[in-house]
């Protein structure tokens, strides 16, 4: 909405022209002002819900607190409530810079809340009426950052590289399609994680993935130790042709879902129990002995294509019993890669379909890097692992 021509004649009566945008001049103070009316409006929601909760509360004063804009900085007056549990969202805390909301926009949008959510949720609370469009037009700079992530150079050597994919329903030519979206996560000789990439495909085979693999060596990848794939047909062919000393494992985690596939929800327990003997053997020969009983055993007859399906994809699993158990632990343990999959799946959960290739890879980019912010340390198995790489890699493993 346009700010009339009244309002603005007020203020600026009286004013020198060249203090309006000088510390303490007009624009700070509409700062202030504009953010104190915020805070006092997030206060009364807040006593709002305390009360619907049968908890007394109500408002005890206000506190000083600078607060660092753009060229100056402003005392702003907080309110406080009198039992302290009012944490203004628009300036946290211990927050000491200004707001952008430009950036809370986007923060919002990589949450997972849709463009109509957005415009919700700040008239609501802020009493700002922000169109569709301008919200639009911000979170599509976003592509630029994307464009730029998506083609920065990578590490030359990451020991472990896992790829996983999910399904979005994407607009194209008119018709809403499932597409698969892979991301490649990798993991650093000190055991710290990074997204290597993004790429959005509607088919999956060995030229989307030999593309794949060269860009991530044009982008400055020597080597991948250990790649950790989910069976995806000429995926272990194509990482080859690329990386021919890679070790290509099949993801156990996968393949037990996958077997999972097959049998009744009441019979999942048992043979998931069933299964552990032949991912947890000391050896190869031995894990295709648990494999054989387990195919001749009661779960086995019952559900022949669960043998069926780890028989073909043996080649791809061998490899997991040469390694030591905290070197197996990384491996089997998916945890970093499920529980970006979850953040993605609750974002999109809420769009229903994406209108373009495009304003998909804008919130999953976003998704992803504000997981990425979250991330501290490496896994404590870590440690022990980089020993065991070092002697079994040698040379390969570059820290």
């Amino acid at each position: 909405m346009a700010i009339e021509k009244e309002l603005l004649d007020q203020l600026l009566s009286g004013r020198d022209p060249e203090e309006i945008f000088s510390k303490d001049g007009l624009l700070d103070d509409l700062k202030k002002a504009l953010s104190e009316r915020i805070l006092n409006a997030e206060l009364d929601e807040h006593l709002g819900e305390e009360r619907s909760e049968g908890r007394v509360n109500r408002r005890n004063g206000v506190s000083k607190k600078t607060v660092l804009t753009g060229t100056s900085k402003v005392t702003l007056d907080i309110p406080r409530d009198r039992s302290g549990t009012f944490d203004p969202k628009l300036i946290a805390r211990y927050q000491r810079r200004f707001p952008d909301f430009d950036e809370k926009i986007i923060s919002m949008y990589a949450r997972g809340m849709s463009v109509r959510e957005i415009r919700g949720h700040l008239e609501e609370l802020y009493g700002i009426d922000v169109s569709a469009d301008l919200i639009s037009t911000i979170t599509d700079a976003v592509l630029e950052a994307v464009a730029e992530w998506q083609n920065r150079p990578l590490d030359a050597c990451y020991p472990l590289v896992f790829f996983d994919a999910i399904r979005v329903k994407i607009r194209d030519e008119g018709f809403v399609r499932s597409k698969a979206v892979y991301i490649a996560l990798g993991i650093l000789p000190d055991g710290t994680k990074e997204i290597l990439g993004i790429w959005i495909e509607q088919t999956e085979g060995a030229k989307f993935w030999l593309r794949v693999m060269n860009e991530l060596k044009n982008r400055g990848v020597g080597d991948i130790l250990i790649a950790v794939v989910d069976g995806l047909k000429g995926f272990p062919e194509a990482i080859n042709a690329v990386f021919p000393q890679t070790v290509v494992q099949t993801c156990i985690v996968h393949l037990i879902r996958n077997s999972m596939g097959f049998a009744s929800w009441k019979d999942r327990k048992a043979i998931a129990q069933s299964l552990r003997g032949v991912y947890r053997a000391t050896n190869a020969e031995a894990g295709l002995v648990a494999l054989e009983a387990f195919e001749e055993g009661p779960w086995g007859q019952k559900y022949p294509a669960i043998a069926q399906s780890w028989r073909r994809h043996w080649e791809q699993v061998i490899p997991f019993f040469a390694f030591s158990e905290p070197i197996r632990r990384i491996i089997y343990t998916t945890n970093a890669i499920e529980a970006l999959n979850s953040k993605l799946r609750r974002a999109v959960r809420t769009r229903g379909h994406f209108p373009s290739d495009e304003a998909a890879m804008k919130l999953l980019y976003l998704v992803l890097n504000h997981a990425a912010q979250e991330w501290k340390r490496a896994p404590r198995e870590w440690f022990e692992a980089k020993t065991q790489f070092a002697v079994i890699f040698g040379d390969r493993f570059v820290v």
